[in-house]
């Protein structure tokens, strides 16, 4: 094994530990039973859970000399000269968690100069873990998974933002080739994309980094294309942690969706 190999190898092994650790944590709360409270002007949802994963997160995952970027932490920007910085949502889909809706996971992943390289997400409520890195492949449970072997958007299972479809942003799909299928979790959508359970997803609405690093390190270890509306590539660890929209599938399809459908 050469170096970057076993270097990709620790990376995986550490991320797929912290997922673990992070999945005991989330179950000694109750799904729907869980007291929480809003934390912004949209009134996004905060539970204990959430903080106890970031914490246990914290103090697993960053090493002397690696940054740190958390929905649930302050950001240090110190991070910014960080050349390999974790990228995590301790509890992605909180409003889902609160609701009951097994569409949450935990949303750990690794950003190098920039670069989604590696990353994980963990459903405790379905018992799916997804971990991958570039150079190596995405595994589902411990075995290896591909993307759906389809080619363009006609009969794709799209994945959309439940709060999206909910606020008839998805509208102008109504007459689309492919099935639109309402999910919760960001990352858990990509991370569903990545291991072959869905075709396509995206999202026309700003995300925050620590939504979809993990998905977008996913989707880069299966070999799926992760652009921005306009065909550029996006860049993670910015100054401004937040990404204008993200579209992520195969190529041909996401070709397609870029030139017909917006």
């Amino acid at each position: 094994m050469t170096d970057p190999e076993a270097r990709r190898a620790e990376d995986l092994a550490r991320i797929s530990h912290a997922l673990d650790a992070a999945g005991e944590v989330a179950r000694r709360y109750t799904p729907g039973q869980v007291e929480w409270e809003t934390k912004s002007e949209r009134g996004d949802p905060v539970t204990e859970a959430d903080r106890a994963i970031d914490g246990l997160l914290r103090s697993l995952l960053p090493r002397p000399g690696e940054g740190w970027l958390s929905e649930e932490s302050r950001d240090d920007r110190t991070r910014l000269d960080d050349r390999r910085v974790w990228v995590v949502d301790p509890l992605d889909g909180t409003r889902e968690f609160v609701n009951a809706i097994p569409e949450w996971c935990v949303s750990v992943g690794l950003v190098e100069d920039g670069r989604p390289v590696a990353g994980g997400v963990f459903n405790p409520a379905t018992g799916e873990k997804i971990v991958g890195a570039e150079g190596v492949g995405v595994t589902l449970g411990g075995r290896p998974v591909e993307p759906r072997p389809l080619r363009g958007l006609a009969g794709a299972v799209v994945l959309a933002s439940r709060s999206e479809v909910a606020r008839g942003e998805w509208d102008r799909f109504r007459d689309a080739p492919f099935q639109v299928r309402p999910c919760g979790s960001v990352a858990y959508k990509l991370g569903l994309v990545a291991a072959g359970l869905a075709d396509a997803t995206w999202t026309l609405v700003p995300k925050h980094e620590w939504d979809v690093a993990a998905g977008a390190a996913l989707a880069v270890a299966a070999g799926l294309e992760v652009l921005h509306r306009d065909g550029s590539t996006p860049r993670f660890n910015r100054d401004e942690p937040k990404l204008p929209d993200l579209l992520v599938g195969p190529p041909a399809l996401l070709r397609e969706l870029r030139e017909v459908w917006i």
